[in-house]
């Protein structure tokens, strides 16, 4: 079979749409769905998404793909409306709000469509395979790193994420590990929304209203970069450290090229959505995953892993949008 691919995408960025030719009644379609590309990490997820499904359609002759992103909840609810409507075989999901497509993605479920949720866990299950990345796993990775790097003294400033469960996983972890250095003192921890400007003057008012700071988390590359922009241009000589969270490759070359301040990021790989592709292929196709005994595990937590200039070059890929 011949599959021809088309990218579209409007000019308000809103939806980007990956088609094929109809399939036959024995090839599979699946419907990929994540939110639009307002931020690096996103970006990278739509970069990552293409990539997959370009992939595995030169794999796979009887598999046709669908992927459209949504700038909010209620345009993602309709988006996964439209794949159900196109006869959807398995929908590969990145949800915008949990809350809000809960409702339609349990009826997708339930309808029978082979349902992968990635990265933001539904309240009520209504999947064959969650798939995410490591959020507590990346809180202990980048306090033990901080940590120890200090000494396991100093004063922390932390940047936090929007109020959403995976903020708070990351968060707990990171006070958790911190709790057991008491030569550490987060001076303040205050909500970025992953904003990049509002990181910037967040930080701003942080290092005005804090004399001395040894260090900042940032738990976001984005807003690290944010930060490291408030501390140049507020001439602060006293930040030894900034760390980050994500993975990356802007970040990744900074610590690859030794920087001074950014010395360290943790993983939150937006290529998630490239192994949830994958993972859908196979579930619906009822394949095993390479020797494995078992069909597709139903939860998959990917590894929070530290980069520093040690290991730095294996998670270098400078062709990457994130």
């Amino acid at each position: 079979m011949t599959i021809t691919r088309v990218l579209k995408q409007t000019a308000l960025a809103t939806a980007l749409a990956v088609t094929s030719l109809a399939a036959s009644a024995d090839d599979y379609h699946i419907g990929v769905t994540v939110p639009s590309a307002d931020h690096g990490w996103t970006a990278g997820l739509l970069w990552w998404a293409q990539r997959a499904t370009e992939e595995l359609a030169e794999q796979y002759d009887d598999v046709s793909f669908t992927v459209l992103s949504a700038s909010s909840g209620t345009a993602q609810v309709s988006n996964v409306e439209d794949l159900m409507i196109r006869d959807i075989d398995a929908l590969v999901i990145l949800p915008h709000n949990p809350a809000t497509l809960q409702q339609v993605i349990a009826e997708a479920y339930e309808s029978g469509i082979y349902t992968v949720v990635v990265d933001r866990e539904l309240e009520e299950p209504a999947q064959d395979v969650f798939l995410a990345g490591d959020n507590p796993g990346l809180g202990e990775q980048a306090a033990r790193y901080m940590a120890e790097a200090l000494g396991g003294e100093g004063g922390i400033l932390v940047l936090e994420g929007p109020s959403i469960p995976i903020n708070s996983q990351r968060v707990d972890a990171f006070n958790a590990v911190m709790a057991d250095y008491p030569g550490i003192n987060i001076l303040d921890s205050q909500t970025t929304d992953w904003n990049p400007q509002k990181a910037l003057s967040v930080t701003e008012d942080l290092l005005g209203s804090n004399s001395h700071v040894d260090a900042i988390w940032a738990g976001d590359d984005d807003v690290l970069l944010a930060a490291l922009r408030a501390v140049e241009e507020n001439q602060r000589d006293d930040v030894q450290l900034i760390v980050g969270g994500g993975g990356s490759q802007r970040v990744i070359e900074m610590i690859r090229d030794e920087h001074p301040v950014v010395r360290g990021t943790v993983t939150y790989p937006p290529n998630m959505i490239a192994s949830a592709i994958a993972l859908a292929v196979h579930g619906v196709k009822g394949e095993r995953l390479g020797n494995m005994y078992h069909g597709v595990p139903s939860r998959v937590i990917l590894a929070a892993d530290l980069i520093t200039v040690d290991n730095v070059e294996a998670f270098y890929q400078p062709d990457a949008a994130y």
